[in-house]
């Protein structure tokens, strides 16, 4: 059984305003990759439809088919066996076509999901029979035509006309397809494209709304993709050289770690162009020095491994950054360039000292640019005699590297700003619940107390003085709490924004936890709260810390162990020379503790250990995002420690030592910090 008709064509008779557009076998291979990639990273349960042309290309993607199957059970691969490949079942379903079939020559993928859906459907250009493995180039320089499309409308068609083919060789496949037709809306959108003419369909852009991402990389793979043809023609004969473009390529593809990339790519070119040194290294036209991290060198060549590369008196590399072209000097003794250098007076000698000292007889400098935005160099050493004469194609080939690493830096640097864009947004989400949780019920139910208690005094002359008495400290003491969380807004909004004048000055860190006692008690002295141990000695060393915002720390920590510590237990603050300029205060209490995977969580905006609106302790949950802000400013580190839920917590601060300074001065500065204090409580 055969179909002569292709697939593409068969699609263009539906489609007539549709035109192919032509791609490279690389450019096919990352297509396909990022399609896969977005069905294993979905939780969608997609229709996929897959057709190679050969068994052997099937075969290096098996693995990831297999894993695309645990997320759904409608996987269709076709291919034209050659050894082991055959109609199954398992796992997914596979269709072994006829060799005289058109699909030998064609190269699909089709992701049909609830979201979304997309489809590569392409023809190789060049129908030359695959009797055996081709080299790298003739891999390299494969083309095909056909449409990448996210248009549901050509997606859904392209793959019921390809369902139709899988039921020619699988007849038994029918009732799972006819599912798959259901549970995708085959037919809901195929009823759209009944008029042929239809303005949704009226577009010659095969990439209607890609990936943003996906379609950069394509277009930087086409680009780079026409130099590495050219720089085959004289290449071919070295299979180590077309290997490296493949290797640097797939590790690009399969890979979003820079370091491996870069890593791979050093090795490959150095290895592949017989150079004694090859380096790539990250840099902008603006910076001074950079670190060799990335390096491949022969045997005995001296190593730059982890040397600081200086970039600012490096006329080469000036030359390079401002014409954004790549430089090669076949032998540094005669070069005219450096001669010039060498003569003129005010010219540093940097360059002359690197020849000399690494010996480098032949240097080639390729910029790695993106948009014209310099993203690093690649550099090439030859120290052997002769002195290497670089051809043309080695340029060339050293061009595309360059601007392969580029892809992959760029890539790289999209997917970390995509994970930091969607963990600011996740973290903003959750911030602005919880601001506005926390504040409703911290503004509403004080509010409404106060409401109540003027109401009663206002509507009863006669109310006993004593009752009197009680509803206007409740009104007074909910009209403070209402304080408090304004003012602890305000403060956290200062210390976020870099409005704090700081002014440290030596201070007595047990004047200062003397001061925070006399705060929490004053504040807690119509409750009962535990016993607090004062471990601090009176000849402490002095620290450096402004005064007033030292004892702000030390009485919200108090004051957050006191409320979690039940009256029967204590409450510990300790203190310890931590480094030789450190000074750590400890708080430590016998608690409800904390659980080991929250205690970074804890010092977050608005953090309540028992959600924002069940709470049995108060508060706003903005004291420890407070206490970390006011430790950071100074330099310091702010960190919790506890074994678990009712094991107890501690939390520790460091505070620079300040030797020098006299005991008088902290004297006045705490007095200063108390006098603010009482001051505010009033």
């Amino acid at each position: 059984m055969s179909v002569s008709q292709t697939l593409v064509s068969q699609l263009l008779i539906n489609f007539p305003n549709w035109r192919p557009q032509m791609y490279f076998k690389s450019s096919l291979t990352a297509l396909s990759h990022a399609m896969e990639d977005r069905v294993l990273a979905d939780s969608d349960d997609p229709l996929v439809i897959a057709s190679f042309q050969k068994e052997r290309y099937y075969r290096q993607e098996a693995h990831r088919y297999s894993r695309i199957a645990a997320k759904t059970d409608q996987v269709y691969v076709l291919a034209a066996p050659e050894a082991e490949f055959r109609n199954s079942s398992q796992g997914y379903e596979t269709i072994a076509f006829n060799e005289q079939d058109s699909l030998n020559h064609e190269w699909h993928l089709i992701v049909i999901g609830k979201q979304y859906s997309c489809c590569l459907i392409c023809g190789e250009k060049n129908n030359v029979p695959h009797t055996k493995p081709a080299s790298l180039a003739m891999e390299a320089s494969r083309r095909f035509e056909g449409i990448w499309t996210f248009d549901p409308q050509v997606t859904v068609k392209a793959a019921e006309l390809l369902l139709n083919r899988i039921l020619t060789y699988r007849p038994e496949l029918a009732k799972k397809i006819e599912q798959a037709r259901q549970t995708h809306f085959f037919s809901s959108i195929l009823g759209e494209t009944g008029s042929k003419e239809s303005p949704t369909l009226a577009s010659n852009n095969p990439t209607d709304n890609p990936d943003p991402f996906v379609q950069r990389l394509v277009s930087y793979l086409q680009a780079s993709q026409y130099k590495l043809l050219k720089a085959n023609k004289s290449l071919a004969a070295k299979q180590q050289k077309e290997k490296l473009i493949n290797s640097v390529t797939d590790s690009i593809r399969r890979s979003l770690n820079t370091e491996e990339i870069l890593q791979v790519a050093v090795h490959e070119l150095g290895e592949g162009l017989q150079v004694s040194r090859c380096i790539v290294y990250q840099c902008h036209e603006d910076d001074e020095i950079t670190t060799i991290n990335h390096e491949f060198t022969q045997p005995g060549v001296t190593s730059l491994q982890d040397t600081t590369w200086q970039l600012k008196n490096n006329p080469l590399l000036e030359q390079v950054i401002n014409s954004h072209e790549t430089i090669a000097i076949n032998d540094t003794k005669e070069d005219k360039h450096l001669n010039q250098k060498k003569k003129s007076k005010n010219t540093n000698n940097h360059v002359n000292n690197l020849i000399e000292e690494f010996k480098i007889s032949s240097w080639l400098l390729a910029p790695v640019l993106y948009q014209d935005h310099l993203l690093g160099m690649v550099e090439l050493h030859h120290s052997q005699e002769p002195a290497k004469v670089w051809q043309a194609e080695d340029i060339a080939l050293v061009d595309a590297i360059a601007t392969q690493i580029g892809v992959a830096l760029i890539q790289a640097e999209a997917y970390a700003n995509l994970q930091d864009l969607n963990e600011q947004l996740e973290a903003l989400d959750r911030t602005r619940s919880n601001l506005v949780a926390i504040t409703g019920h911290e503004l509403r139910t004080p509010l409404s107390t106060i409401q109540v208690c003027l109401e009663s005094l206002a509507t009863e002359p006669d109310m006993p003085p004593e009752l009197r008495q009680i509803m206007l400290s409740t009104a007074l003491g909910d009209a403070e709490r209402m304080r408090n969380l304004v003012q602890d807004f305000l403060t956290l909004s200062r210390l976020e924004s870099g409005r704090v004048d700081w002014h440290p000055e030596a201070l007595s860190i047990s004047e200062c936890v003397d001061l925070a006692l006399s705060n929490v008690k004053a504040r807690s002295s119509e409750e009962k709260i535990p016993k607090i141990n004062n471990l601090v000695p009176s000849k402490s060393p002095l620290v450096k810390a402004d005064g007033e915002w030292l004892v702000e720390v030390l009485a919200k920590l108090l004051d957050n162990a006191c409320k979690f510590t039940n009256e029967d237990g204590q409450v510990s603050i300790i203190v310890k020379v931590d480094k030789f300029d450190k000074l750590k205060v400890t708080i430590a209490d016998t608690g409800k503790g904390i659980e080991p995977g929250r205690l970074e969580t804890v010092f977050d905006r608005f953090y309540q250990e028992e959600g924002a609106l069940r709470r049995s302790s108060g508060g706003t949950g903005l004291g420890l995002a407070i206490c970390r802000q006011i430790v950071q400013g100074w330099g310091g580190r702010i960190w919790a420690e506890s074994v678990g839920k009712n094991q107890g917590s501690k939390f520790h601060f460091t505070i620079p030592m300040f030797e020098t300074a006299s005991p008088g001065s902290s004297k006045k500065t705490a007095l200063k910090s108390s006098q603010t204090k009482q001051n505010k409580s009033k």
